[in-house]
């Protein structure tokens, strides 16, 4: 799963990155507590190039008579995308690339106090999500929304989380775009171990008004 994310990279860098055309109304950056419903910046590819514009993470079926209409759509399941009636037809003819500097998942072995953890990328790199948007609303006022796709977790990520955002390499971000043909599916699967760095961060992040860059400072494992 994918409920919380990091976002500090500057949309100029991550737009030559992907060799998009930037929008103009990006989301402010950084933002150490992306939620939900906020508004995030992907790339897409329509039209024979790519965009890095912003959407509202939480995927709204084109069915929805608000956005509130029915569940909050922020993740998309690997094994069940083509089959779903939310997402079968935009992972088909809508997938994009969702970059992140990082993002938070729970250990639940305390259900009293959920554990957090920070997930990054070993190499420093962004990371960039597999993602997949609908366009919802009348055309006077028609918002773009995305929802991450997410698969089984490694072995790594599995003793904190059973789900892990899939994350895709450079090399395979044409493919997932639509841009080199088919074969997107074979890219919905869990990045090697060893991929991921992951360190414990204190449970300030467990409210979704938490701010600021303290929150992803690793605490001790075991805290006197």
């Amino acid at each position: 799963m994918c409920g919380r994310m990091v976002i500090t990279l500057p949309h100029d860098a991550m737009a030559r990155l992907f060799a998009a055309s930037p929008a103009n109304d990006l989301p402010e950056v950084p933002n150490y507590n992306v939620c939900p419903t906020q508004r995030i910046a992907v790339c897409t590819a329509e039209e024979g190039r790519r965009l890095y514009r912003p959407m509202r993470w939480g995927l709204v079926p084109a069915w929805y008579k608000a956005p509130n209409d029915g569940p909050l759509l922020i993740n998309a399941r690997s094994e069940t995308v083509a089959e779903k009636p939310a997402f079968r037809q935009a992972v088909r003819e809508r997938r994009c690339l969702v970059p992140a500097t990082g993002f938070y998942e729970w250990e639940r072995s305390d259900p009293k106090t959920p554990l957090p953890w920070y997930v990054t990328r070993t190499d420093g790199a962004p990371m960039v999500f597999a993602g997949l948007w609908q366009d919802w609303g009348p055309a006077e006022a028609r918002m773009s929304t995305v929802a991450v796709v997410t698969c089984p977790a490694n072995a790594q990520m599995s003793a904190v989380h059973h789900r892990l955002p899939v994350i895709l390499e450079p090399e395979d971000w044409a493919l997932w775009l639509g841009e080199a043909g088919k074969g997107a599916a074979r890219l919905m699967q869990p990045v090697e171990d060893g991929a991921l760095a992951m360190v414990r961060v204190g449970t300030e992040i467990n409210s979704s008004r938490a701010v600021g860059e303290g929150l992803i400072v690793p605490v001790p494992m075991n805290p006197a």
